[in-house]
């Protein structure tokens, strides 16, 4: 995570946060200097992003639940992933789950007072069949709760988006990760350019691009950087930060070279590289951030409240804890998803019966 390259000297955190206020646009120097700065200035750091935060999001915590829907047996050699053909790590491996486990899934995220309920998929992409079953549990998820539904699947079709879209899926999660510089280091079975290929079928598709990154997978500070603006350019919706969690028996299982105050460093760089749009601390949260954890809420105003794909996530009480604690609330009871989607099932078969077709065009 070194760069030879120089930063600002002497930046003031909190008249960069003024001039972000304002609709400033900072430039690559100033955000080196978020990776660059010096320990001691995370406090500052970190107090100047959160007026940005509280700014644009609040006292509001926007939790996700994620159900490992498929599990393993991926072709693609994604060098973090305990999931990957390479991997040795001791997960469970087995097929994408049935209707009723991803029901369950759905129950627990409401339990869990999360907004969303993520589902995702290892492998390189979704079969037909497989996005068939999917859209096919989401119809009766978004018609029984409340929840936005975020798919995460890998590489999809025109077809499939199409499909997961009319479904009623909001969101698709497909992460960058890091820059394209350094892509193939981590991975060579799918390029960056795939990626990106994916994120434009599903914008044109109609839904939200979930988009993120990894932090300390021995990538360099302008990696870090370039996948930031990368990002905003992009203008998705929601960013989800993860920390690499060195797993046993995964390629990367002996690269630790984060520590909680440079993670809160790539937080802060995010929330001012993209200031309007949702940050979530994801993957590595806890063996990352350990004690620092609720300060990383000052900064990003989303988190998981689950267990993660492979790996155990910290217990829902405890998080719950940390949100009371800091006098934030947990986002609950927007429901304007279901009441868009239930709108529109109701126009759809209004508009069947008044027709009398008997086909699937309505």
């Amino acid at each position: 995570m070194n760069s030879t390259q120089t930063t600002l000297p002497g930046l003031d955190w909190n008249t960069l946060a003024d001039r972000v206020l304002a609709g400033h646009e900072i430039s690559r120097a100033e955000a080196r200097a978020f990776l660059m700065a010096d320990d001691d200035d995370v406090p500052a750091m970190v107090a100047a992003a959160f007026r940005i935060r509280l700014k644009h999001f609040g006292h509001k915590v926007h939790l996700y639940y994620l159900k490992n829907a498929k599990s393993g047996l991926c072709p693609e050699d994604c060098g973090y992933c305990s999931q990957n053909i390479d991997s040795t790590a001791d997960i469970n491996r087995y097929p994408l789950l049935n209707e009723r486990k991803l029901m369950e899934g759905a129950e627990a995220a409401v339990a869990s007072q999360a907004r969303t309920y993520c589902i995702v998929a290892s492998g390189r992409g979704p079969s037909n069949r497989e996005v068939e079953h999917v859209a096919s549990v989401v119809e009766k998820i978004k018609d029984q709760t409340g929840l936005h539904i975020c798919c995460c699947l890998g590489l999809l079709t025109p077809d499939q988006a199409t499909r997961l879209k009319q479904a009623g899926v909001d969101r698709i999660n497909h992460n960058l990760n890091t820059s394209r510089r350094y892509y193939e280091q981590i991975c060579s079975t799918h390029s960056f350019d795939d990626r990106l290929e994916t994120l434009k079928t599903v914008r044109e598709a109609g839904m939200e691009l979930c988009c993120g990154l990894i932090a300390g997978m021995g990538e360099e500070h302008d990696d870090l950087i370039d996948v930031a603006f990368e990002l905003r350019g992009m203008k998705v919706e929601s960013i989800p930060i993860n920390f690499l969690n060195s797993i046993d028996g995964t390629q990367l299982e002996r690269v630790r070279e984060l520590t909680p105050r440079y993670c809160l460093k790539v937080l802060c760089l995010l929330r001012f590289v993209i200031p309007t749009v949702e940050l979530r601390i994801a993957g590595g949260r806890e063996i990352n951030l350990r004690s620092l954890q609720s300060m990383g809420l000052y900064v990003a105003n989303s988190m998981f409240v689950s267990d993660y794909l492979t790996t155990k996530g910290q217990a829902p009480e405890l998080d719950f804890q940390m949100v009371e604690d800091l006098g934030f609330e947990i986002v609950t009871g927007d429901h304007e998803s279901h009441k868009l989607w239930q709108g529109r099932r109701e126009a759809t078969s209004s508009v069947a019966e008044s027709c009398g077709a008997s086909c699937s065009t309505c």
